[in-house]
């Protein structure tokens, strides 16, 4: 009896087990991480992203006062501008091309501010900076933006934003208040900033320079080299099948279809993609955005960059170092430069600088004088073969090269600038002589 009793007993413990073991095996729920649904590259940052206001940014502003012309570069003084314009409401956005003969009979007149843009930029990008109030507004670029201040009464202001490559205007409006503030918080204080004058070098374009010296500053800085391995992640789309080569001068990565190459000697990133579809033409808006958002994808902006100009038609985009005060920065090899191309899909090209210019030798810091408009033009026109209505723009800006005394300490020096056919040159400070072109 005793033996039944226990052969239950242990039947009945070994039901009870097979049933938990049985409940526990339905119920079981493993412990694994939750599965990343984005692509397998990881996000990779090497610096703060930036909103459009901080890439797409005028570069000079205009005040037409009567006869005479005031003007500056300085960065504070045109992030002030912009940020007082973000505060208004842009109406009615139309084209008004056909309503105006010269682009220069509404630029330059008196009681005008005339915004300056290196590039043609998108409205429909823009407009996450300016608030216009129209749900849909047409297409169009511009690089101008020209506000009257010379009102009477309660009527609204009007707003011409103008590009002179297309020749084309579009005209909005906005509230008298508002031109009141531009008229009392700036237009009224432009006498103080440098003097300009105007220099015609075709019917339709007008260049305007100092009329006297500009006193600038000579940088120094010791760079940092940028991660070449982070680079590799955020480019490739799996990194885990990138190749590493050594090269005599510099790093090489590949995989089946894509190759960036690090040149120790110029400092340079260059990524390419041949496979990318390039049987396409994007729209201008479509182009400058995906290139800021594939750089902000990674942290590019490792400097102050800019966006300076775009080709629809080769789908290429180029955004262009600036100093703090406001000055472009120019460099033979391409090292203030973010260039990129693209395919339909996919990047089919990205050249940029492999260093940033991390920590600037401030007991290095001199102050220069470079020399006045007139004498920067008066050497050009004096250059054999010189045709005005090539001149597109004559600026102060910044050449970056290697320090002569230290070849580990990246040197901007101030100099004249100009865009001539398309291509950029320097003139040089050795009695403004010696002109090279292009930037050899």
């Amino acid at each position: 009896m005793k033996y039944e009793n226990s052969k239950s007993i242990i039947l009945t413990i070994l039901v009870l087990i097979s049933i938990f073991l049985t409940w526990n095996l339905w119920t079981y729920q493993p412990n694994y991480e939750e599965l990343d649904s984005s692509p397998n590259v990881a996000e990779v940052t090497l610096s703060e992203k930036q909103e459009v206001q901080k890439i797409i940014r005028p570069d000079r502003v205009l005040y037409h006062v009567k006869d005479e012309h005031y003007g500056t570069n300085n960065t504070d003084e045109l992030d002030k501008l912009v940020r007082e314009m973000s505060k208004w409401s842009f109406m009615d956005v139309k084209n008004y091309t056909d309503k105006v003969g010269k682009l220069n009979d509404i630029s330059h007149e008196a009681g005008n501010v005339e915004i300056m843009f290196p590039g043609e930029v998108p409205i429909e990008l823009y407009r996450s900076v300016l608030k216009i109030e129209q749900k849909k507004i047409p297409a169009f670029n511009f690089n101008r933006i020209i506000i009257n201040v010379a009102l009477s009464g309660n009527e609204n202001g009007i707003v011409y934003f103008i590009s002179t490559e297309n020749q084309q205007v579009y005209m909005s409006h906005i509230s008298a208040a508002n031109i009141s503030a531009l008229n009392r918080d700036f237009f009224k204080n432009a006498t103080r900033l440098p003097k300009y004058f105007a220099y015609n070098a075709s019917s339709n374009r007008t260049i305007f320079l100092p009329e006297e010296e500009t006193e600038m500053m000579t940088y120094k800085y010791l760079p940092k080299t940028l991660n070449s391995e982070e680079f590799k992640e955020a480019l490739f789309s799996d990194p885990s099948f990138v190749q590493k080569s050594l090269l005599p001068q510099g790093e090489e990565y590949n995989n089946d279809s894509s190759k960036m190459t690090i040149n120790y000697n110029t400092n340079m990133l260059s990524y390419v993609n041949p496979t990318a579809d390039d049987d396409y033409i994007d729209s201008s808006y479509g182009l400058v955005k995906r290139s800021i958002d594939f750089v902000n994808e990674h942290g590019g902006w490792t400097d102050p960059f800019r966006y300076v100009s775009k080709n629809d038609y080769h789908s290429n985009v180029i955004f262009r170092l600036y100093t703090n005060d406001g000055y472009p920065v120019f460099n033979p090899n391409g090292l203030s430069e973010i260039a990129e191309v693209w395919g339909r899909n996919e990047i089919s090209s990205y050249v940029r600088p492999n260093i940033e210019l991390e920590l600037r030798l401030t007991a290095e810091m001199q102050k220069v004088s470079r020399p006045s408009g007139h004498d920067a033009l008066k050497f050009l026109q004096n250059k054999k073969n010189f045709k005005p209505e090539l001149l597109e723009d004559l600026v102060l800006g910044y050449r970056m090269g290697v320090d002569s005394q230290e070849s580990k300490v990246i040197l901007l020096e101030p100099a004249w600038f100009y865009r001539y056919d398309k291509t950029w040159g320097q003139i040089t400070m050795e009695d403004l002589g010696g002109l090279k072109h292009g930037l050899e």
